[in-house]
């Protein structure tokens, strides 16, 4: 991974007064021409880091440069350390290691402070580290994509940003097989593929931080006024804010909030099975009823 690879070179460069391109390829197990990216990511990032051609050239750092923690405080070092540690829960192998190398240089043991695991019961989703290499290296992913209606198709997506948004992951990224952004639900990509095949930075970063906007831009927004009974009021708690809840005398809860319109909404209703009326509006309460009657059809 790139960001463990860059400390080792700089590990190497401070050990070494100079190795060329070809040693730290062989001894990295990458392409000179990644070293060469490698190399101009360090000078980007503002390290003293040089090259000579020729018999007699190589790589090297200025003579006066040392990889000074002092430079950090105290606490700024926590940070990072914590920072890292969090970073470290999404199982990506260069975080760890990372980690484990700016707490040798600051002499510091680490506390597990924060524990996340993003798989749900039943598997364990390991596509984290193919996305963030994908992402910061810029490579083509290939993966087959369920819509909600359960249809597959395969996609070649330029890969921008992960995204968290009300209890779901999804990729932001732009879609070479339809020629536009898009944003995808992480639980429906089956069969990623982090290619070899790099692309160039596209000015689409505007685009890219409104694509949940321009997602839910073709969805009606609906403004649902619900009463939950009291049997149900954990729920209440654990999927609204409390702003959007008004308890009532019976303890029963009014809840009112603005969400898409679309089949999850009506999905998640309908979870609440008998413990939920919607008042408003009319439309989605007749769409509730309607489909509480198949549901019944099926278990006459």
């Amino acid at each position: 991974m790139q960001t463990s690879r860059l400390f080792e070179i700089l590990y190497i460069l401070l050990n070494k007064q100079r190795v060329t391109a070809g040693e730290l390829a062989n001894q990295l197990g990458v392409s000179r021409r990644t070293i060469c990216r490698d190399i101009d990511a360090l000078s980007v990032a503002g390290i003293p880091i040089y090259t000579e051609k020729g018999k007699g050239g190589g790589i090297s750092l200025l003579p006066n440069f040392v990889l000074n923690k002092s430079i950090l405080s105290e606490q700024e070092q926590n940070e990072i350390l914590s920072a890292l540690h969090g970073l470290s829960n999404i199982k990506t192998d260069d975080t760890t290691q990372v980690l484990r190398k700016l707490s040798t240089v600051f002499n510091k043991t680490t506390t597990n402070w924060l524990e996340v695991d993003f798989a749900d019961w039943s598997h364990e989703n390991d596509f984290w580290g193919q996305f963030k290499t994908a992402i910061i290296e810029r490579r083509i992913a290939q993966f087959d994509y369920y819509n909600s209606y359960g249809d597959k198709t395969s996609r070649r997506v330029e890969p921008i940003q992960l995204w968290f948004k009300s209890k779901a992951w999804y990729l932001k990224g732009f879609c070479l097989t339809k020629q536009g952004m898009r944003l995808y639900k992480v639980s429906r990509i089956k069969n990623l593929v982090v290619s070899d095949e790099h692309f160039p930075e596209r000015e689409c970063l505007e685009a890219a931080d409104n694509s949940a906007g321009s997602h839910y831009s073709e969805k009606q927004i609906v403004t649902l006024k619900l009463r939950i009974a009291p049997e149900r009021a954990y729920r209440v708690f654990d999927d609204f804010h409390e702003s959007m809840a008004e308890k009532q005398p019976d303890g029963s809860f009014i809840v009112t909030v603005t969400w898409p319109e679309d089949s999850w909404v009506y999905g998640f209703i309908l979870s609440f099975g008998k413990h939920i009326e919607v008042i408003e509006p009319e439309h989605i309460r007749n769409i509730i009823k309607d489909e509480a009657e198949k549901i019944a059809q099926k278990h006459l």
